[in-house]
């Protein structure tokens, strides 16, 4: 087999949050990068790639040259609108990129005999499943926004392509990711922010006015919704067990696995945290629950560690 396919990994949506991240982890991890970003939210600057193709995800054509060029064996695949609450009030465009644009990669992948993906997928695919301690993955889905149907559809048409087409497909489903490259490289840098902790760290910094409280009746300790918030230096190195996970194998199919710490902040306790590390006790400003808003997001990561070897 050429050593270059067995190594060849190309990052969809590389010049991203947590694309960039990964792709200075697969770096690190020894594999050949290659970024494909149309740069409508990535930023050039954090583009690591060992070889860069500015290029749209529904160019399907496109697509198919890269990957034959570069004779890639595996793809991570970032490409996709994120903004919970935007999907409510705009819907068409989550679906337009997360499911059609990733057809069109699925496409591509099919006509030059690409059998191995690794998908950003979400912890919005549980919906309100409050009634556990812990999201799990042998859990229903049940989205609650349009965010998160456009990542169930796309993670039941990769099951049905594992079954018709022999394709091998991880979807990590996230929970809040935060923080930035250690060395500084890279970081978060969403325009605008809708992230919590760099909203609440600017509200610190004068930047903001005050900082938003959406929502403080959920069924919660302290009424405001918790989340699991999992570093992004730790969310790419579970995309990187991913990588060599499908790598070793040739068995076709399709697994759902969570990334995350295993326990929850509320907002009130990250908004605490950030006051008494600053030392600044800046305004805060309750206002009305936003439209798709669960109450409680934290993940099992059992399944990340069994399977993939992935630890925090």
């Amino acid at each position: 087999m050429n050593p270059r396919k067995r190594n060849t990994v190309l990052i969809v949506g590389g010049a991203g949050y947590i694309g960039s991240h990964t792709t200075l982890a697969l770096n690190e991890a020894g594999f050949e990068t290659v970024v494909y970003d149309n740069f409508s939210t990535g930023h050039r600057d954090a583009c690591f790639g060992k070889h860069l193709v500015e290029g749209d995800l529904a160019n399907r054509a496109k697509l198919e040259e890269t990957m034959n060029h570069f004779d890639v064996a595996c793809v991570v695949h970032f490409a996709a609108l994120i903004e919970a609450g935007q999907s409510v009030i705009t819907p068409l465009p989550f679906f337009q990129n997360n499911v059609a644009g990733t057809l069109s990669l699925l496409e591509a992948m099919e006509c030059v005999g690409a059998k191995k993906l690794v998908f950003s997928s979400t912890a919005a695919a549980y919906g309100n499943n409050t009634d556990v301690p812990l999201l799990h993955e042998r859990l229903p889905r049940a989205p609650i926004n349009p965010y998160g149907d456009s990542k169930v559809m796309v993670e039941m048409i990769l099951e049905a392509c594992a079954e018709a087409h022999g394709l091998q497909s991880i979807a990590l489903r996230y929970f809040n990711a935060c923080g930035a490259d250690p060395d500084g490289q890279t970081g978060e840098r969403h325009d605008p922010e809708t992230h919590p902790i760099p909203l609440v760290i600017q509200a610190a910094q004068g930047k903001r006015p005050h900082i938003s409280v959406y929502g403080t009746d959920y069924d919660t300790p302290d009424g405001t919704c918790i989340r699991d918030y999992i570093h992004v230096s730790d969310l790419a190195s579970g995309h990187v067990a991913a990588v060599h996970k499908l790598l070793s194998s040739d068995q076709a199919g399709f697994m759902p696995i969570n990334l995350g710490t295993g326990s929850g902040l509320s907002v009130r306790e990250v908004i605490d945290a950030v006051k008494q590390v600053s030392g600044i006790d800046f305004d805060v400003v309750e206002e009305n629950r936003r439209p798709g808003d669960p109450s409680k997001i934290v993940a099992d990561a059992r399944v990340a560690q069994d399977v993939l070897g992935w630890r925090l």
